[in-house]
């Protein structure tokens, strides 16, 4: 088998000489100076490896991810101590002799096409991702490596219009938390993230692009996550929360490769992970001439892949109802592993029709997918407000609102109901001595 090697940096191009006179599969077919010459090269198929010297380029797991979907393995040459591994990258000392250099990218290649699953079985977020490999056998630094991670994960998505996501996703994650539930609340939403707002939570820092960052250099476990999220008390429990961007501009920070590994460690973080994500699941930058460019639905996508139950948020209007149907057709043509719980939020008689629940049965039977409908959520503006005013969940301002209880009910946390008084027993007549007046008490 013949193996093409490209290089990158002084100290890789140093082995060339060596490699070339081993005369065995490892070829280098081309020497490298700058990341944008390696990235062009690869992308032709010209090689099969890359060997990165230490310096010449930041390792990161978006660069792996983006060498891995043209097909191409990297070697990275280290000096002393070895930095946190990235799944997928082959490290060998650079004091190593050429000939245990090849057998090291032999190695890498091997494992590579052993892992390797066809591609096209999921509409991926980025072209820059590939589905997830085999474990490697480089030891990642994990710092919860001994705790199970067997989290949940939970997408909050719907199209777009303001179906209430955010609305529904903030109290069922409130919900949970009080019941005792570790809970994860995350704001994916690349093009309006407002938990953090409605929360009352400081706008100054977007906690999930900080995790992103820190996931993309490898070694990124539970522990770590949970330093970065913002815990919350909410009604006697604690809720972490990851905030979002503070700028629709910033959503390349968002990259679906480091959002993955944010979503894999809470996995052992928290027991529940809540994910609000964008209403776009389109796949831009389609007709960018196969270019890896980066995709701003590509978090949305990410989430939806990731996670194990969908809650699909559609509005309970003449608007809403043909929106979420289209949507839901949309999601399962690019995410067919979903399987979405459909929800209609802000159920009202005036915009459906009396008995509205009927309604919207009969309409979805009609028209809708296949999936019936799962809750419908009762408008209670009044409730919604003073929340939003707060900074807080329903439970907490508005405990006895309808749109409270059923939130509550999706999210699986019985309410125990209060006893009603009868009718006519609601006023006690008590007699003061010395007083003939009766007073209501």
């Amino acid at each position: 088998m013949n193996i093409p090697v490209i290089t990158l940096g002084a100290l890789a191009n140093a082995y060339v000489p060596g490699l070339e006179q081993l005369r065995g599969p490892v070829t280098v077919v081309r020497r490298c100076e700058e990341l944008p010459e390696l990235m062009a090269a690869c992308q032709t198929g010209l090689a099969r490896a890359a060997i990165i010297a230490p310096g010449a380029v930041e390792l990161t797991a978006s660069l792996a991810d983006r060498l891995r979907f043209a097909g191409v393995v990297i070697v990275a040459l280290t000096e002393g101590p070895r930095a946190p591994a990235i799944e997928g990258v082959e490290y060998v000392a650079s004091s190593a002799d050429p000939a245990t250099l090849a057998d090291a990218v032999s190695r890498a290649v091997e494992r590579f096409d052993a892992s390797a699953r066809p591609r096209g079985s999921l509409a991926y977020a980025d072209p820059l991702d590939l589905p997830e490999a085999a474990p490697s056998p480089v030891d990642v630094r994990d710092e919860l490596a001994d705790r199970p991670a067997d989290g949940r994960i939970m997408a909050v998505w719907g199209p777009a219009g303001g179906p209430g996501r955010t609305t529904v996703a903030i109290n069922m994650a409130a919900e949970l938390a009080a019941a005792g539930t570790s809970v994860l609340l995350v704001d994916a939403d690349t093009y309006g993230a407002s938990i953090g707002a409605s929360l009352g939570l400081l706008d100054e820092s977007a906690g999930l692009a900080q995790a992103c960052r820190i996931a993309d250099q490898g070694g990124f476990g539970g522990a770590a996550l949970g330093r970065t999220a913002v815990s919350v008390a909410i009604k006697g429990g604690r809720l972490r929360v990851l905030t979002g961007i503070t700028r629709p501009d910033r959503w390349p920070e968002l990259r679906p490769a480091a959002l993955g590994r944010v979503l894999e460690a809470a996995r052992s973080l928290a027991e529940v992970t809540i994910v609000d994500c964008g209403f776009c699941i389109e796949a831009d930058e389609e007709l960018s001439f196969d270019t890896l460019t980066p995709r701003r639905n590509g978090a949305a996508l990410r989430c939806l892949e990731a996670a194990d139950s969908v809650i699909a948020v559609g509005g309970a209007d003449a608007i809403g109802v043909p929106r979420l149907v289209k949507a839901l057709a949309e999601l399962a043509d690019i995410v067919p592993t979903a399987v979405p719980r459909v929800v209609f939020n802000k159920v009202r008689a005036a915009a459906v029709g009396r008995v509205p629940e009927t309604q919207l049965r009969e309409a979805w039977e009609r028209f809708g997918p296949a999936a019936g409908i799962s809750a419908f959520l009762p408008v209670d503006v009044a409730a919604a407000d003073q929340a939003l005013l707060a900074g807080t969940a329903l439970l907490e301002t508005a405990p006895g609102s309808p749109l409270r209880h059923a939130i509550a009910e999706l999210a699986g946390v019985p309410i125990a109901e209060r006893p009603r008084r009868r009718p006519g027993r609601l006023l006690r007549n008590v007699k003061f001595s010395g007083n003939t007046d009766r007073l209501p008490r």
